[in-house]
């Protein structure tokens, strides 16, 4: 058929990243839900259809899509598999559908349609030619039949057989069939790139026993079951490779070293080795594979810091000089963001002729350490690096493995951070971090979850980490901590916090209106009373067996905030697909002052209509409260506990229920 005369258009098929570029992307197991605008001029009825694949898979499978409103049509599949997938749609006239409602409009209308019974026919004919011999015998003998006077006198026979319209779905006209121009790539991530718990630890600082001692590996060990009863599944390792001693830092990153300065973990490179050999005070290779196997046996995987950059002292510097800057003087460019200067750390040159091996030694870093068994790479400032190396290297660790999770510890601008995650960085740092105010929260995950950003950007919210200690942390106290930790859990289905720091509320800054911790553990070996009675940890633990059992919480595209007529109280909800869990929560932003609203749930639109009452069960305090119809009162105080999660139970109404609220 020639172009011009093709009706059906299709437009607007999400997701889509770029036009189909950058691939968009679900976890293994979740529900992807294709739509497109599809219609076609006149009245005529369409069938429109999904096709997806796994990428190098020839045969498509099929959906029908499904007509919601205004030309919108929408399918839904689940992908069982990491991977890359593929999907595309295709639509035609569906002429036996658009026959079979004007018929029986006419039919309705009191008007003959003998006529219109022998166009029934014809079509029936026409598909027996496209059909396998039973199916074709019986297609031609409704055909016989809609030409008889009964199919006269009762039309609706044929109109409502529903094996006759089963056969002509089988066999369709697809003379008018148009598909989308386009396939359309998508990255199905493993489940724990869509919901995981971080935990930050300096290794050099778990010597428990001796507050003098570096820690190593095996102190790690011991620390597991702490880290693992507060229900934190990935823990996160700084840079555990040989820190080199030329321009080494001293406390609180002074240009001069005392006796017994550890140094910065990020200055990587000595003569014992570098990004792919281990600091000798923390252990052997084997005490590191150890931790690694006694961390899963607690559910918890490692997670590396992956730092492209090297202390002077890197083999690196004297085996490959072309792969750093050097200047006119003849000395190397170390790393700068004036007024910041790390002379401890060399940046590599990506811009020299000598790139490609640069690339390829890079890459074999990663591998080394996914031939290690690790899987989670959290990556130090990608956004000083060029975008394309990032694209280039990720894509080759997930093709070989799909499970393979990189988290973008990037705070720059959010384009080139949304280019980080498009170009396949799995997880985000984001500017959670720094937003407090409750316009700016809403308005920062609005465009995080409900914007084309969702399709591609995965938030990791971090309260705090080494090198930001925030102004809110300063001057709130202990509420605060808890407040932005509930925050971070309840935001997003990924968090994590750098501690012991921040259960233990550590809240003094270097200099006033400075961001960096006092006594930074980036350049001293810490020791942490873990019993400490201030400790947030009750909390910490709380929190995230909620988020556990709660699978609303697992996911961060299902946010909704709700209006309150106060500025210090931040309302939002999270419900799962088929509204069997939802969550409410409602936080006092102000950590000094309680704060009171009156609040109106939309819970028709949460899953829950025509109900009179609702029990509101608080899975912090467990306390539980009977909320109605309209506005409901909140009054939270932060001194007790500034966030409150409830659980929304439907009431139930059946006599042998203990609990009429589930």
């Amino acid at each position: 058929m020639t172009d011009f005369i093709k009706r059906v258009v299709i437009e607007n098929v999400t997701p889509s990243v770029d036009n189909g570029r950058f691939p968009a992307r679900r976890a293994v197991n979740e529900t992807v839900t294709i739509s497109a605008d599809i219609f076609v001029d006149g009245h005529d009825r369409l069938a429109v259809r999904l096709l997806y694949r796994r990428a190098g898979v020839s045969r498509w499978r099929q959906i029908p899509m499904q007509l919601l409103v205004n030309d919108l049509w929408q399918a839904a599949f689940i992908p069982r598999e990491m991977g890359i997938y593929e999907y595309t749609v295709t639509a035609w006239i569906d002429r036996f559908d658009t026959w079979r409602s004007q018929v029986s409009k006419k039919q309705a209308d009191g008007q003959n349609v003998s006529v219109e019974l022998m166009e029934g026919a014809r079509m029936a004919e026409e598909a027996a030619a496209r059909a396998k011999k039973e199916d074709a015998d019986q297609l031609n003998r409704l055909a016989e039949q809609l030409m008889s006077s009964a199919a006269a006198e009762h039309p609706d026979v044929f109109l409502n057989d529903t094996v006759f319209a089963g056969l002509m779905a089988r066999y369709p006209d697809l003379s008018s069939q148009v598909d989308y121009p386009k396939v359309l790539p998508l990255r199905i991530e493993p489940r724990k790139a869509l919901y995981s718990t971080w935990y930050e630890m300096f290794p050099r600082s778990c010597a428990d026993d001796d507050p003098a001692r570096h820690g190593t590996f095996k102190d790690c060990i011991n620390r597991l079951p702490y880290i693992a009863k507060m229900g934190f599944d990935v823990l996160y390792l700084p840079p555990i490779h040989p820190i080199g001693r030329s321009h080494r830092k001293g406390r609180n990153n002074t240009v001069t070293t005392g006796p017994g300065d550890p140094g910065s973990p990020w200055a990587i490179g000595a003569a014992e080795g570098g990004h792919t050999s281990i600091h000798p005070e923390l252990g052997t290779m084997e005490d590191f594979l150890q931790l690694k196997v006694k961390a899963k046996e607690y559910g918890i995987d490692i997670a590396l810091d992956i730092a492209f950059q090297c202390s002077p002292d890197h083999p690196y510097v004297t085996e490959h000089p072309e792969w750093f800057h050097w200047r006119e003087d003849g000395t190397v460019q170390y790393a700068e963001n004036p007024p910041k200067k790390y002379q401890d750390i060399y940046p590599f040159e990506f811009e020299s002729p000598h790139c490609e091996s640069l690339r390829q030694e890079l890459s074999g870093v990663i591998h080394f350490w996914i031939d290690k068994g690790i899987r989670i790479f959290r990556i130090d400032n990608p956004h000083t690096k060029p975008l394309r190396f990032w694209e280039w290297l990720i894509e080759d660790c997930k093709n070989r493995y799909p499970e393979t999770i990189f988290l973008a510890e990037a705070f720059t601008r959010p384009k080139t951070m949304y280019r980080l995650a498009k170009g396949g960085f799995t997880q985000s740092y984001t500017y959670f971090t720094w937003r407090n105010l409750k316009w700016e929260i809403e308005q920062y995950f609005d465009t995080l979850t409900q914007t084309h950003v969702k399709e591609f950007f995965w938030p990791n919210l971090w309260p705090n980490t080494p090198d930001i200690l925030p102004e809110f942390l300063q001057l709130g106290g202990r509420p605060a901590f808890i407040l932005r930790l509930m925050l971070a859990a309840t935001l997003s289905s990924s968090y994590g916090i750098y501690g012991p720091a921040f259960e233990l509320c550590v809240n003094q800054p270097l200099a006033p209106g400075g961001e960096e911790y006092m006594d930074s553990e980036k350049y001293e070996i810490r020791h942490w009373d873990l019993e400490a009675p201030n400790t947030i940890r009750p909390f910490i633990t709380r929190i995230n067996r909620i988020r556990r059992e709660n699978p609303a919480l697992q996911q961060t595209r299902n946010l909704m905030f709700h209006p309150v007529d106060k500025e210090e109280i931040l309302c939002f909800s999270k419900y799962t697909d088929d509204f069997s869990n939802i969550i409410f929560v409602a936080a006092n932003l102000d950590p000094h002052h309680t704060h009171s609203a009156w609040v109106r749930l939309p819970f028709e639109q949460m899953g829950v209509p025509g109900e009179k009452s609702f029990q509101m069960h608080d899975l912090v305090s467990d306390a539980r409260y009977l909320w109605h119809e309209g506005y409901n009162y909140l009054e939270i105080d932060p001194g007790v506990v500034p966030v409150q999660v409830f659980r929304i139970r439907r009431r139930m109404r059946r006599e042998n229920d203990f609990d009429y609220f589930m």
